[in-house]
């Protein structure tokens, strides 16, 4: 099971994309009243290590803000594997699934 770190603002967010150069980081962007994010946050469920949380129903600074930073349009859920800086690998819906997820954070330790 994983450990969940809710992302609190756009500075916390900032620090995530400077850990990355040091080990990949996954944001999940999460919307708690939508069923498909509800089946993808399933799926998170199934992923070991850190998983970064952002909540897009209450915190739409930082759901902009990834995607400023990552430039990845955001379609949540989403999930987001970050490293040395940028994102490596990203998901979104139906496409979210544990064993694709725990794939890109294994490559991104690689990179």
């Amino acid at each position: 099971m994983p450990k969940f770190n809710k992302v609190p603002d756009e500075d916390a967010l900032e620090s995530l994309f400077e850990a990355s150069h040091d080990k990949p980081v996954l944001l999940f962007l999460h919307d708690e009243t939508c069923p498909l994010s509800s089946m993808a946050y399933d799926e998170i469920l199934d992923v070991e290590g850190e998983v970064e949380l952002v909540d897009v129903t209450t915190q739409d600074a930082v759901k902009r803000a990834v995607e400023r930073r990552s430039g990845i349009k955001h379609e949540s859920p989403q999930a987001i594997v970050l490293r040395k800086g940028v994102p490596t690998w990203n998901a979104s819906h139906g496409r979210i699934r544990a064993n694709s997820v725990t794939e890109a954070v294994a490559a991104a330790r690689d990179v």
